[in-house]
């Protein structure tokens, strides 16, 4: 499928009957080339988590099962897949019968990793356990909180004109001269992230967790940066992608992640982890608009 072909912008037809062919897989070096980004070789390390909150399907006995469910793949793979198609993908899920949980994430598994290219992780999170666990240690799909953790950026004073990408943003404290600058280690965070998506132009809403080590990035600069993408059209992981690119290379950290987690659409939210580690460990956050 293409997306020429594909039913973004279209009305869709319901289909609830399993069809693996709806899944949209785009590749990632596309956009990838046009940020600068080596596709072979890229800068970063990472996943993208999705957690996907309707999905449903049949028994053997034909009675309807509800659960939850995180995906993760690694930014390695050859393709990201279009979140419509994915909804898409699951819808099919709701009317086919099922002999037991483990014949659906198996089907899951690999239906996403031949989409993808490489191999996803998919877990299914009944809803009975769910309830019951919130104060215990059994793994829930995600931790909640209601803000990243460290200095939010948003309470700055700061003038905004330019709702378009504009790197020229982001640049290092100048202290005038006051003293001599040192490295710092910074946690940062915006709730103001919006961009759009590449194809419908819908609004993509999300917060944004900057953790870097290096010379002190100016906070103005980089929150009036994080609003410049408001207008701009572009997939969420692309997104973070970019973000990340341009602050690598407009203040050059020693350390560098980037970690987006948006509002669902659809049933499902995208949460996009980049980082220069390559012993991360991406936790499942679970934001305050999640």
């Amino acid at each position: 499928m293409t997306l020429l072909h594909s039913e973004l912008g279209k009305k869709s037809v319901y289909i609830d009957q399993y069809n693996p062919n709806l899944l949209l897989p785009i590749p990632r070096a596309l956009k990838r080339n046009e940020i600068g980004i080596d596709d072979i070789n890229p800068p970063f390390y990472g996943v993208d988590i999705w957690n996907h909150y309707e999905i449903s399907w049949l028994n053997a006995a034909g009675k309807p099962i509800v659960a939850m469910g995180e995906i993760r793949y690694p930014c390695t793979s050859p393709n990201i897949i279009e979140s419509k198609s994915m909804k898409l993908y699951f819808n099919s899920l709701n009317n086919t019968k099922f002999n037991n949980v483990d014949e659906v994430t198996q089907t899951v598994n690999k239906d996403l990793s031949d989409a993808v290219g490489k191999p996803v992780a998919f877990t299914i999170f009944p809803l009975t356990p769910l309830t019951s666990c919130m104060s215990t240690a059994i793994p829930t799909p995600f931790n909640l909180h209601n803000n990243f953790t460290g200095i939010c950026l948003d309470n700055l004073e700061i003038a905004c004109d330019t709702y378009l990408p504009h790197s020229e943003y982001l640049k290092l404290l100048d202290n005038n001269g006051l003293s001599k600058p040192h490295e710092v280690h910074e946690m940062l965070y915006s709730n103001l992230l919006k961009s759009n998506c590449l194809v419908t132009n819908q609004p993509d809403w999300g917060s944004v967790y900057i953790e870097y080590s290096g010379m002190p990035i100016d906070h103005s600069g980089l929150l009036k940066y994080i609003v410049s993408l408001r207008n701009h059209n572009e997939f969420h992981e692309q997104c973070v992608e970019r973000i990340f690119n341009d602050i690598l290379i407009n203040c050059k950290p020693k350390q560098l992640t980037v970690y987006a987690r948006y509002t669902r659409r659809g049933g499902l939210d995208i949460n996009p982890y980049r980082t220069t580690t390559a012993n991360y460990d991406a936790i499942n956050l679970r934001l305050i608009r999640q």
